[in-house]
């Protein structure tokens, strides 16, 4: 089911939207997408029914863009902590691993870590089955392409050895991110271990 286009906005319109957008994130969150009416979202919006279905047109499409929304916001907290965390490493390369640590576990303490995040996971992966565009939205490329654009700058200036660096990025997600997500409940020693422990196989793996 492709997404519904979503009607320009009117003039004062877009704080409305907003505040639908994050009562229906919220409901679907803690009462699952089927039990949250559309009247429910309203009411917690404080606007009308009608106004819903003007912006949205229907229920799937507020869930579509409650996850676009989502997933655009953990791309602004990846792209943030890899400016910051990351950025300074051409200045010193000798900071390489741990500014690659310091970035993991700043998103995993922010963001991977928080409940909202975990929430959406569940919601994505139960509702996918039926609205499969749903995990395209969620499981987005722009992070690891991001990271594939630094890795491709250390590697300029001798700091990695890569034939692929998306593949490369991958397998530092792999090592890290997704090992991170198999153990969300670990106590935070725990995290900040893998992190340390995959941050360092993917060197052994890529420095020169």
């Amino acid at each position: 089911m492709p997404p519904v286009e979503t009607k320009p906005l009117r003039a004062g319109s877009a704080a409305k939207r907003s505040a639908i957008l994050l009562a229906a994130r919220d409901l679907f969150m803690t009462e699952g997408f089927e039990r949250t009416s559309v009247d429910a979202v309203a009411a917690a919006a404080g606007v009308s029914k009608r106004t819903i279905y003007d912006y949205f047109g229907d229920k799937s499409t507020i869930l579509l863009r409650v996850v676009e929304s989502a997933a655009a916001s953990l791309l602004a907290s990846v792209t943030e902590a890899a400016d910051e965390e990351l950025g300074p490493v051409s200045e010193a390369p000798e900071t390489l691993e741990a500014s690659l640590i310091r970035f993991v576990a700043r998103i995993s303490d922010t963001t991977m870590g928080s409940d909202a995040y975990s929430s959406l996971r569940r919601l994505v992966s139960t509702e996918a089955a039926h609205l499969p565009v749903l995990r395209d939205q969620w499981d987005t490329r722009e992070p690891e392409t991001l990271l594939a654009e630094y890795f491709t700058t250390f590697e300029r200036i001798g700091l990695l050895r890569l034939a692929k660096p998306l593949t490369a990025a991958d397998h530092f997600g792999a090592l890290t991110f997704r090992l991170l997500q198999d153990e969300a409940d670990a106590p935070k020693a725990r995290r900040h271990e893998i992190v340390a422990d995959g941050v360092q196989a993917f060197l052994r793996a890529y420095r020169p």
